[in-house]
């Protein structure tokens, strides 16, 4: 298109391409500055220049009206307040119906206060790449109905038949339609630039943008907001951009750098891009404060919120809130606050209840000064972090960073669900003498999902790679699932410790790692982990490592689960490439299983091995190769491992280990009611083994606690000498001698064959004859057999842990009882 086509065709393309088409009406921006004669506004115009002057005067207040207001490519409009001087707040609206086109200057002259513009036009504002603001105070575009004041009268832009009802009070809101017409904005693109991952973002101006003056808000509010290639600046100030999809009052509350914006609860909004570069940027000597809030919120195509601390006070906050989700992609998109001296840089903060970083997408809280960077805070029922640039094969990150001597701020998750996947992190890092933050996350469900095509691995983390240390990773949950090389782990690869990692799952565990059981960085694949690591020479210059061998200690892994399983390489590991300590490991669970080649593992390259100790309600399992293992190399000790479980079993060379090198083999604790597959043995063999020993030092101890009842305990000894049955036995009924036996009545036998029964007893029928007279169906009623004692032979444990009497029925000597039956007739 050449540069003189009609201007109804471009402002047709603009219209088109930001969504500003309402359905059933085509609203096109006419090019002109007209006042609508109800507020006394005088428009004097020259050429594509419109000056305006007078307008209602309430006080601090001066009020305009305008029929159209647009302004083109190198045009202006500007309020001359010659006859005004001692306004502080310009409100204007516009009443035509017609889209506002602002593609040239906006300013004021001739004032002596720092005035403020509100520009109200609820049909729609587009701001072209040429738009520009020379004001002394804050700015407010937005498309709401009417403004409305603290003692009740309202400036509408919809009612203004009548000449209004004007005000010298102050603003108290924007009052919205029931279908708020949309904001667009087009730009050139930012042109911030990041030379590493170790520097502060590179600030050169933008070739087109809209700004205030420092210390001032920018705000903008409607319908639909999208940026294209927008550049919005308020250096030390405030940016607000708010979308609503329905009507309703956003509130104004003046602060010393403008207004803040506010929305009450069941509000519905509309949506929000930024792509193409776009930037909210609030850097400066002291940075400034951004609030987005909206449904859909995106940001694309790197467009990024930045907020630059360069002063000693600290810095303003970050708050994105989306009533449905938060969707950031690409290299450079997302949110960015950073310090550069001594004041601490804002907080970041993000309510929604989806909110997703994908291809590399950022949200960094930093300090490259001796200040601390603020925190991070991310409240969403479901977060999902996943991906890398491939660009610059960084992956999607939610962190906290030290570069100096400050430390790291704290990052806070709470939320129904977390997945981190293929290459992405949720962390806190420390690359100088400061600690790194906490990393503090609750919810129900938490995933770590690894990717071999992700070159930095996936990972919640806390990480020194300096003097700083590494700080305590906390998380709450239900269920955890590190899976195909995801990780959680606390890491010092320098003089800093490693951080604890605390871990609570009301429900279950599962570390299932992939076929690459160890990882490049020497970390068991897919697994809990605080470690102090050596990295090799490319990774120390890329990281800044100055130590060759790190000295630091590694920290402790606490885990309370009901279920715990550890499958294909999975881990729980505290690990030590240098001369620190090994850190330890405390587990309790009602079960653990390992298979596979899982291994819970403390390990230190020259220190003392690290400790470990399991407390189990049920079951202790290890199947596959599987090892429990604290060892120890040079002249470390083994560490000691202390197992507390009623049934512990090893199957397919799976080992409880507990060696040295040169120094001495670790202690080994058991206590158990079973154990099973897994014997003592001086040396490692292809069997389950239990193993305490040094190779040039002295062998650990292995000691083995069977807590049960002991089955001999309570049986009463019986005699030695046998009674001769012959002298208890009375002889009788001899057969040679023709005799017989006969029983008569109840009176039974008697004692001696040769004596009488003592005394006869007449003979009583005790059955119940009631049975025979029934007519219904009747049951036949079976005597039970009265029990006999048996003598036991054996014992068991039963599922209560009590223990039983068995006895073997078939080898019992029992006399069976005799009757009258049993006697052969003459």
């Amino acid at each position: 298109m050449s540069n003189d086509k009609p201007r109804s065709i471009y402002a047709f393309l603009i219209i088109l391409t930001s969504g500003l088409l309402t359905p059933g009406i085509m609203r096109s921006a006419i090019a002109q500055v007209i006042s609508d004669g109800t507020t006394n506004t005088i428009v004097n115009p020259d050429g594509n220049n419109f000056t305006i002057i007078n307008g209602i005067e309430k006080g601090n207040n001066l009020f305009h009206s305008f029929r159209n207001f647009s302004v083109p490519a190198g045009g202006s409009a500007t309020f001359d307040l010659v006859n005004t001087p001692t306004i502080t707040t310009i409100f204007s609206r516009v009443t035509g119906g017609n889209i506002s086109d602002i593609n040239g200057l906006i300013s004021t002259i001739n004032n002596s206060n720092s005035v403020s513009l509100f520009l109200m036009n609820p049909a729609g504002i587009v701001f072209g790449k040429n738009a520009a603001l020379n004001i002394g105070g804050s700015f407010v575009g937005t498309t709401a109905n009417s403004i409305k004041f603290a003692d009740g009268v309202e400036f509408s832009a919809t009612n203004s038949g009548a000449v209004p009802l004007l005000t010298m009070n102050v603003p108290i809101g924007l009052q919205m339609g029931t279908n708020p017409g949309a904001l667009a904005l087009q730009g050139t693109g930012h042109t911030l630039t990041l030379s590493n991952s170790r520097t502060p973002i590179n600030r050169t101006p933008s070739p087109t943008q809209l700004r205030v003056q420092p210390g001032k808000t920018l705000a903008l509010v409607g319908g639909t907001l999208n940026l294209h290639g927008a550049t919005l600046t308020a250096e030390q100030g405030r940016i607000e951009l708010g979308s609503l999809g329905d009507a309703g009052l956003v509130s104004l509350v003046p602060t010393t750098q403008g207004y803040t914006l506010g929305y009450s609860n069941g509000q519905s909004f509309g949506d929000i891009q930024l792509a193409q570069k776009s930037l909210l940027d609030v850097s400066g000597v002291n940075a400034g404060s951004v609030q987005v809030q909206g449904k859909h919120i995106q940001l694309t195509d790197s467009s990024l919120v930045l907020a630059q601390n360069l002063g000693n006070l600290p810095g303003g906050n970050i708050h994105l809130q989306a009533s449905a989700e938060i969707d950031v992609t690409g290299t450079l998109s997302g949110i960015r606050s950073e310090t550069l001296s001594t004041g601490t840089s804002g907080n970041i903060s993000v309510i929604t209840p989806r909110f997703s970083l994908q291809q590399g997408a950022a949200l960094n809280n930093i300090t490259f000064g001796t200040a601390t960077s603020g925190d991070v805070q991310v409240d969403a029922s479901v977060l999902e972090i996943s991906g890398f640039s491939p660009i610059s094969s960084t992956g999607s990150v939610i962190n906290t960073s030290t570069f100096s001597s400050g430390s790291g701020g704290n990052v806070f998750v709470n939320g129904n669900s977390l997945l981190v996947s293929d290459g992405a992190g949720l962390s806190s890092i420390s690359r100088g003498s400061g600690d790194s933050g906490q990393v503090f996350i609750r919810n129900m469900e938490t995933t770590v999902r690894g990717s071999n095509l992700a070159p930095m691995g996936t990972r919640i983390g806390s990480t020194a790679f300096s003097t700083g240390n590494a700080k305590t990773i906390t998380l709450d949950t239900a269920r955890l699932y590190l899976q195909d090389g995801g990780a959680i782990t606390t890491s010092s690869f320098s003089a800093g410790h490693g951080g604890d990692i605390r871990i609570n799952a009301t429900e279950s565990i599962q570390i299932i790692g992939s076929n690459n059981v160890i990882n490049n960085s020497g970390i068991p694949n897919s697994a809990i982990t605080s470690s102090v690591l050596s990295l090799n020479p490319t990774l120390q210059k890329q990281f800044n490592v100055f130590y060759d061998t790190p000295i630091g200690n590694a920290g402790t892994v606490s885990i309370t689960t009901p279920n715990l399983t550890l499958k294909d390489g999975g881990a729980v590991s505290v690990t030590n490439d240098g001369s620190g300590n090994g850190g330890s490991i405390n587990l309790t669970a009602d079960s653990i299983q390992l298979k596979n080649q899982a291994l819970i593992q403390a390990k230190t390259a020259s220190g003392d091995g690290g400790n470990i100790s399991l407390g189990v309600g049920k079951l202790l399992q290890l199947r596959d190769h599987s090892q429990i293992t604290a060892t120890a190399g040079g002249n470390g000790n083994g560490g000691n491992v202390n197992i507390n479980s009623p049934i512990i079993v090893g199957l397919e060379n799976s080992d409880i280990i507990a060696n040295a090198v040169q120094g001495n083999g670790g202690n080994i604790e058991i206590t158990t009611q079973g154990i099973f597959g897994l014997k003592f043995r001086d040396q490692l063999t292809p069997d389950s083994d239990i193993t305490a020993s040094s190779q040039f030092g002295v062998s650990g101890t292995v000691q083995v606690n069977t807590i049960g009842i002991e089955p001999n305990s309570g049986l009463v000894e019986l005699p030695v000498n046998v009674t001769d049955p012959s002298q208890q036995i009375a002889t009788g009924c001899a057969g040679s001698e023709d005799s017989r036996f006969v029983a008569i009545g109840r009176g039974g036998v008697p004692q001696n064959p040769t004596q009488q029964v003592a005394s006869l007893r007449t003979w009583d029928d005790l059955r119940d004859l009631s049975a025979y007279r029934k007519t219904d169906k009747v049951t036949t009623q079976i005597p039970v057999s009265p029990k006999v004692l048996v003598e036991a032979t054996s014992w068991q444990r039963n599922a209560n842990g009590k223990v039983e009497l068995i006895a073997t029925q078939s080898t019992a000597n029992i006399q069976p009882q005799l009757t009258c039956d049993a006697v052969p007739k003459s």
